[in-house]
């Protein structure tokens, strides 16, 4: 007997990890026979510029799925390669290729795609981080019925996440990858049944999520200790956040943080940006209203300290008379 009758034969396009986390969990539903696997051409990585696979093609050919890398849709071969797999459905997630409409028309049930917030807010590239930057309590997953435009289909499911205070773009991504792969299932179980009732978006309530920018991981030390702490979260891990250290009769040294923690008031005035010193085992910094503590910092071309061996190395405050000078202790 054929296991793959009556099957969904799936198309599944996708390139980074969260991409491989929902294809992951799509691979252990029994409703779907996986024919291909599409995601991006292997691109030059790191300083040695070797081609580097995508999370995608690596479980994939860990699974063994067919896999396909084409450049985009504009060869007439790619799309009759596409078409000759004959798929029910097309999905996609975080794929970084942008479709068009005789691909989106191959699938009989045409495209899903599986997008990081709570359409129609944060369409475009940078959803998760955006929601956190703009101190967003809650976010979520859309399933949504792809069409020509950026984000703008019809919503099948949606499913909200709340963004706990410590929450970094990082693990929300994670948790929402997690999140994206069972609400997909779910929205393919429905799909079988005929159970699935498209939403049309109200496009007036759209918001766009602009790509990250290196520019944006310096610190604006003028904003509140909440929206500050919002930022950096939202810019951890990539491009990370970062300040310039003024030092009297020294260089000005570049310092990347990790996020840290609110602090109390402020007493006095004092001047946004200003490093305090060592208070709680944390380097403490003047924020609008409040002081932030953080406790990881990485000075240029340094590794990662503590914040007593960074007091002691760059603001000159040890505790222990053996250490000395430019963070060694």
């Amino acid at each position: 007997m054929d296991e793959t009758v009556g099957k969904l034969r799936v198309v599944y396009m996708g390139t980074p990890d969260f991409a491989a986390t929902i294809l992951d969990r799509v691979s252990q539903w029994d409703g779907a026979e996986v024919v291909g696997v599409y995601t991006q051409p292997d691109r030059p990585c790191g300083r040695g510029q070797v081609c580097k696979p995508s999370a995608v093609k690596m479980l994939a050919l860990e699974k063994g799925y067919d896999i396909y890398q084409p450049l985009n849709f504009k060869d007439d071969a790619d799309v009759e390669e596409l078409a000759a797999l004959k798929p029910d459905v097309l999905l996609v997630a975080a794929y970084g290729l942008i479709l068009p409409q005789r691909v989106l028309d191959i699938a009989t049930h045409g495209a899903i795609n599986v997008h990081a917030s709570l359409l129609p807010k944060y369409r475009g590239a940078a959803p998760i981080q955006r929601s956190i930057m703009n101190c967003d309590p809650v976010t979520g997953i859309t399933i949504m019925q792809m069409e020509k435009g950026l984000d703008s289909g019809p919503i099948l499911l949606q499913r909200a996440l709340a963004i706990g205070i410590d929450d970094t773009a990082g693990t929300l991504h994670d948790e929402l990858a997690v999140l994206g792969g069972e609400l997909l299932v779910e929205a393919l179980q429905k799909l079988v049944v005929g159970d699935l009732h498209p939403k049309v978006q109200d496009h007036e309530r759209s918001t766009h999520a602009a790509k990250l920018t290196k520019a944006e991981g310096l610190l604006d030390w003028s904003k509140t200790a909440v929206e500050l702490h919002a930022h950096l979260r939202g810019i951890s891990p990539w491009p990370g956040g970062y300040f310039v250290l003024e030092r009297a009769g020294k260089k000005s040294v570049r310092v990347a943080i990790e996020p840290g923690t609110i602090g109390p008031a402020l007493e006095g005035e004092v001047a946004p940006g200003t490093v305090l010193g060592l208070q709680d085992d944390a380097i403490a910094i003047a924020t609008a209203d409040r002081v932030y503590l953080v406790r990881k910092l990485r000075p240029a071309n340094k590794k990662v300290m503590d914040a007593k061996a960074f007091a002691c190395g760059y603001l000159a405050q040890c505790e222990d008379a053996t250490c000395s000078g430019e963070g060694l202790c």
